[in-house]
Formats: structure tokens, C-alpha cells, sequence
């Protein structure tokens, strides 16, 4: 009867295992295709954001290959700038090559194509809801089978529904963002084995991991100490960190030496530019940017941890953008910001009170605080207020936080089973529905200017598509409803950040298409007030000029004006056929053949193999009546731009 019973419980030992394997296996299909259906509505979209920094206009990126040297060697924006010192603009430079090389080897393969882009940030995210639901299991083992499971399955359910990280899966840039925790979540689960095991191999492979998590983001710093500390929670048997943390430690100093010798080493503290937009610590002060006190940026990073717990329990609304002024100039009597203070004062006591007697939660709660730190401005400048993307990182330690206290109240019998549900669903739906506005930046923008309406760099960006959507119709009354409504965007801007050169420059260009000449020069001449030392604002404010003097020649009939204007612009560019060839025009209807022919003769010059400029200076030698002379130009126009008449048709 022995053997037999024997023989029953292996037999029921198998089956368990079997059927553990295949619940296993299912669990992982069913967290890979939610993540996936959850954003598979983001494949169809376009490039936004920064996009263009690192994919669209980036040099070394479109290079692929070939630019994977260029893109190891320096900072991330550089390929985009081309200048050196520009790509230092973003306070402590970016140095994420692991990302932009990744870029780099699909436009090798794919070029511009936006849908293999879009999935490889679905497919990336994707992996690491599946490398955190298996690094949770293994962190939690001596817990228990059940309590393991139950509690990595809350936690990376939550973690792939969670509305917060749409921007960080939608927008392809934050490709950074996602290999950074998929190598640190690597590194840790790599070091646990290596720590239950004794085998070097998963700690060669948790340094290889982690040292790819740093060149992804900095922010993977913090797992220089979450590692560690996992031992210490979750391992009974205790072994010398010296024993299983070496290769991290070796990973992140290698990174910091990589660092080093591409970017300046000072560098690593950051620094705080005297531009609001890139420094968002500053006000206006009589008309001069002046840095916030110590209590008034104190108040302005406590307000903004409070609003990073707020859309991690409630993710509504969300938005791209915390520019200046978003997150405006406050105080420490602030209600937000004394409620941040009682928060996370409660969130430290129970961390602290966890660390003592291993809490589990409390790992949890460290996994929050530590990457938050980072990007916090507690530590050094981020060069701007907040965004949603930051919390990425830290919202795995929430959703450990959460997954445990919740099952802590299933066991009492509790209804958790019901509200973790609930989140679920709704987290689902939010998060669904918001993907929607990524497609564009059009999109994007007129969506989240009315959730960041006090947002200077939001409000000029609508503005900016307003305007280039106003010039690409056809449609009079559209082109003017269009500026009219970007005009309200760039005085919001204007009316928070008044002597802002780019918002100016908007407006000019805003206020001409409304054919507003007389507000538009004076617009594009304060701009140059303020970057004096810029040429392309020299040629703005002249083709304004000319505008104008086409404007008032031509449809007004006040030559007097139209010379002034004319005038100037040829003085600001001397180099503008078109500009010529209206003052030979001006001259020729005022009766002065001589001067128009001068006038012609310089157009001609500045002209070059501009097909459009030559052939409008054929029509006008036609007009002054040496047909022969019109011909030649004409010609010549046509030689360099075979489609030069059709365009001409088109235009008129």
C-alpha cells in the first residue's frame, strides 16, 4: 500500500507541475496580448515630439550604420544640431546611445517607415511587462508559490494598463525610457540568480544587462542600490554584497568612465541655463528672468511630486507637456504642496518602519522614491518641471506597493479581487482612448493645450501648426480663421513669457498672413533685439518687409510706401532676387526704365539657378519690352527646373 500511495503522489506531483507550466504559460500569453491590444492603436500613427531630434532630422541616425561610430561618441542631440555646444542646450547633456542605435539599425532597414518603428516600442514594452512579471516571481519566491504569483501578476497587470506610460510607449523617442528599466529589471533578476545559484554567469550577465540599462537612461542609476537591497528583503540566507553585486557596481562605473569621455565631466551635476524654457526655477522680475528663491523652487518640486502621485492613483488628465509656467511659481503654504509633505512623509515612516523588519512593501516603496529622486530636481536640473514619462521607471515600485497591499487584504478575506479588477478595466479604457492623440502632432497638441494651457512651449507649438496649416490653403476664409486661432494660442504665450524671441517671430508670421504688415515688422524687429547675432531673423524680418512692399505697391497703390519697405529689406538681404525684381517693377510703373533695369540686372545676379526667380525676371525684362532678354531667362529656368511652368500655372 506504501508503494502504491507512492506512486499516487508522484503521479500528483507531476500533474501539479504540468499544470502549473501550462497556468504559466498562459499567464504570459495573456500579459503579452493585452500590452500588445492595448496599443496596438499607436501602429498607424506618425513621428511627434521629439521624434524629429532623434529619428526624422537626425543625421547620424538617417545615416544608420554608417552613423552607429557618431552616435557612440557623442551627445544624443548632436546628430540633430550638427554644431558644437548646441546638443549642451538641455541642462547635463543626454548621452542614450543604446536607443538612438537601435533607431539607427531599423532606418538602416526600413527607413522612414513610422508603423515598424511603432511596433518596436509596442513589442519592447511588451517584454518588459513580461521580464517584470518574471523578475517579481523569482524576487518573491521565498514568499511562497501563491503569494508570488498572485502579487507579480497584480503588479505587471497594473503596471501594462497603466494610463501614465502611454507617452513612453506612444511616442517612439521613449525607447530610452523602456530599454532602461528592461535592463535593470534584467540586472536584478540575472543577480537573484546568480545569488540562489552561485553560478558567475548570471552575474556576468546581470552587468552586461545593467551596464545596457545606463547607456539606454541615467536613471538606472537607482537599481545601483535596488539590487542590492533586494537581497536583503527577499533572501533568508544572507551572503556579502561584495560576493553578488560586483558586476553591477563594475557595469555602472564603466558607463561613468563611457560617460566621461564623451560628454564634459562636469557634465554629470548638471547646470542651469538663464532660458526659461530649458530652466523652469526662474520668473520675471521688472522685465529680467531672475533664479526662484530656495523655498519657491522647494514649493515648485514638492507640488510636482504631488501631482506624480496624483496620476498614478488617478491618471486624469494627462498630457504631454509641464513646461513653464504648467507648474507655476508657488509657495510653501500651498494646500498641493503641504499634502505632498504629509504624503510622502508617510510613504518615508513606512519605508523606513519596512527596511527594519524587511517589508516587502517597503522594496516597493524604495523602487518608487529612488528613480523618482532622479528625475525630481531634488538631485540636479532636469530642465524642466516634470513629465509623465519620468515616472515609468518609478511607477514599477507603486505597482509592486499596490500588488502587495492588495493581496495582503485578499487574505483577510477582503474585496481586492473586485477593485483590482475594476482598475483594470478602467486603466484599460484610459489608456486605449488616450493613445488617440498621439497620432500627430496636430493631434497631440490640440488635445493637450487644454489640459497645459498655462504651458508657454505648448502654446506656441499649437501656434506653429495653425500657421502652417493657414499657408498650405487655399481657402481665404480658412487661412484667416486658422491665424486668428493660432494668434489667441501665441498671445497666451506671450502674455506668461513676454520677450520670448520664438513666440514673437510665430506672431509676426501669424499677423502677415493675416496681412498685418505694420504688426508683423514690428514683431520680427523685437525678435532680433533679442538674438541680434541671428541671420535667419534678419531674413525673416526682410521677406516681411518685401511682403509688405508687395502689399502696398501692388494692392494699395502707395509706392511711397512700398519703396520704404522695399528698401529696407534689400538692405537687411541684398542677396533676394525677388526683392530686386519688385524694385525694378516699382521703378518701371513709376516711369524709371533706367532704374528698373538696374534693379532687374541685380535680381538677375542674386539669382543664380533659382528656376522661380528667373522666370519671373523674364516676365519682367517681357514687360519692359526686351522679349529676347525674358526668353534667355526663361529658358535657363527651364533648363534647371524642367517642371518650372507647370509650377508657375499651379501658382497663379
Amino acid at each position: 500500500m506504501a508503494k502504491k500511495s507512492g506512486i499516487k503522489t508522484e503521479k500528483t506531483v507531476t500533474a501539479a507541475s504540468g499544470n502549473a507550466v501550462t497556468g504559466l504559460a498562459a499567464r504570459n500569453w495573456l500579459l503579452f496580448i493585452l500590452t500588445f491590444v492595448l496599443y496596438a492603436n499607436t501602429l498607424g500613427h506618425g513621428f511627434v515630439l521629439d521624434d524629429g531630434l532623434v529619428i526624422l532630422e537626425n543625421a547620424y541616425t538617417k545615416a544608420g550604420f554608417s552613423g552607429i561610430a557618431d552616435i557612440l561618441s557623442h551627445d544624443t542631440f548632436h546628430g540633430y544640431f550638427q554644431k558644437e555646444g548646441m546638443d549642451m542646450l538641455v541642462s547635463g547633456g543626454r548621452y542614450r546611445p543604446v536607443s538612438q542605435v537601435l533607431f539607427a539599425v531599423i532606418y538602416q532597414f526600413f527607413g522612414e517607415n513610422a508603423f515598424v518603428f511603432h511596433l518596436t516600442s509596442v513589442l519592447l514594452f511588451s517584454l518588459t511587462v513580461l521580464v517584470l512579471f518574471h523578475t517579481l516571481r523569482l524576487l518573491l519566491r521565498d514568499k511562497g508559490e501563491g503569494i508570488s504569483l498572485n502579487v507579480s501578476w497584480i503588479a505587471a497587470m497594473l503596471f501594462a494598463v497603466h494610463p501614465v506610460h502611454t507617452e513612453v510607449v506612444a511616442n517612439i523617442k521613449s525607447a530610452d525610457e523602456v530599454l532602461a528599466l528592461l535592463g535593470s529589471l534584467a540586472a536584478l533578476y540575472y543577480t537573484l540568480k546568480g545569488y540562489d545559484t552561485g553560478e558567475k554567469k548570471w552575474l556576468y550577465a546581470a552587468g552586461m544587462a545593467f551596464l545596457l540599462a545606463c547607456l539606454s537612461k541615467e536613471n538606472a542609476a537607482a537599481y545601483v542600490l535596488l539590487i542590492p537591497a533586494a537581497a536583503w528583503f527577499f533572501r533568508s540566507e544572507k551572503k556579502a554584497p561584495a560576493s553578488y553585486i560586483w558586476p553591477v557596481i563594475t557595469a555602472f562605473v564603466v558607463f561613468i568612465v563611457i560617460r566621461g569621455s564623451v560628454l564634459p565631466w562636469s557634465s554629470l551635476a548638471g547646470s542651469a541655463p538663464a532660458e526659461l524654457l530649458n530652466n523652469p526655477f526662474l520668473k520675471d522680475v521688472n522685465g529680467r528672468l531672475v533664479p526662484f528663491s530656495f523655498s519657491e523652487k522647494l514649493a515648485a518640486i514638492l507640488y510636482t511630486l504631488w501631482k506624480y502621485l496624483q496620476l498614478l492613483i488617478i491618471p486624469h488628465p494627462l498630457t504631454h507637456d509641464y513646461y513653464p509656467r504648467q507648474v507655476d511659481v508657488t509657495s510653501l503654504a500651498n494646500p498641493l504642496v503641504l499634502l505632498a509633505v504629509v504624503l510622502y512623509g508617510y510613504i518615508a515612516s513606512r519605508t523606513v518602519r519596512g527596511i527594519m523588519h524587511r517589508d516587502p512593501e517597503a522594496y516597493g516603496w524604495l523602487a518608487f522614491l529612488l528613480p523618482l529622486g532622479i528625475v525630481s530636481n531634488l538631485v540636479f536640473p532636469i530642465g524642466t518641471n516634470m513629465s509623465e514619462r519620468f515616472v515609468f521607471m518609478p511607477s514599477m515600485g507603486i505597482c509592486l506597493a499596490a500588488a502587495l497591499l492588495l493581496d495582503r487584504w485578499q487574505q483577510r478575506g477582503g474585496t481586492a479581487r473586485t477593485i483590482w479588477i475594476s482598475v483594470l478595466v478602467l486603466f484599460s479604457v484610459k489608456t486605449f482612448t488616450r493613445n488617440f492623440a498621439w497620432e500627430s502632432n496636430e493631434k497631440l497638441y490640440r488635445t493637450d493645450v487644454a489640459v497645459s494651457d498655462k504651458s508657454i512651449k505648448l502654446q506656441v507649438a499649437y501656434a506653429q501648426v495653425l500657421l502652417e496649416r493657414a499657408r498650405e490653403t487655399d481657402d481665404s476664409a480658412g487661412k484667416m480663421a486658422l491665424a486668428q486661432e493660432g494668434l489667441k494660442h501665441i498671445e497666451s504665450a506671450l502674455s506668461l513669457y513676454p520677450d520670448f524671441p520664438t513666440a514673437l517671430v510665430i506672431r509676426g508670421n501669424l499677423y502677415a498672413a493675416l496681412n498685418k504688415y505694420p504688426e508683423a515688422i514690428a514683431d520680427h524687429r523685437q525678435a532680433l533685439v533679442r538674438t541680434p547675432d541671428n541671420m535667419a531673423g534678419r531674413e525673416r524680418l526682410a521677406t516681411t518687409l518685401r511682403s509688405a512692399g508687395l502689399d502696398a505697391g501692388q494692392l494699395k497703390r502707395d509706392f511711397a510706401s512700398s519703396k520704404v519697405y522695399l528698401d529696407e529689406a534689400w538692405q537687411l538681404n541684398p542677396k533676394d532676387p525677388e526683392t530686386a525684381r519688385l524694385l525694378g517693377v516699382l521703378n518701371m510703373v513709376q516711369g524709371n526704365k533706367d532704374a528698373a533695369l538696374e534693379w532687374f540686372q541685380k535680381g538677375e545676379a542674386a539669382a543664380g539657378d533659382d528656376a522661380a526667380a528667373l522666370w519671373e525676371l523674364g516676365v519682367a525684362y517681357n514687360n519692359l519690352g526686351m522679349p529676347e532678354k525674358a526668353r534667355i531667362l526663361q529658358q535657363k529656368a527651364y533648363q534647371v527646373d524642367p517642371d518650372i511652368v507647370k509650377r508657375v500655372q499651379a501658382a497663379q
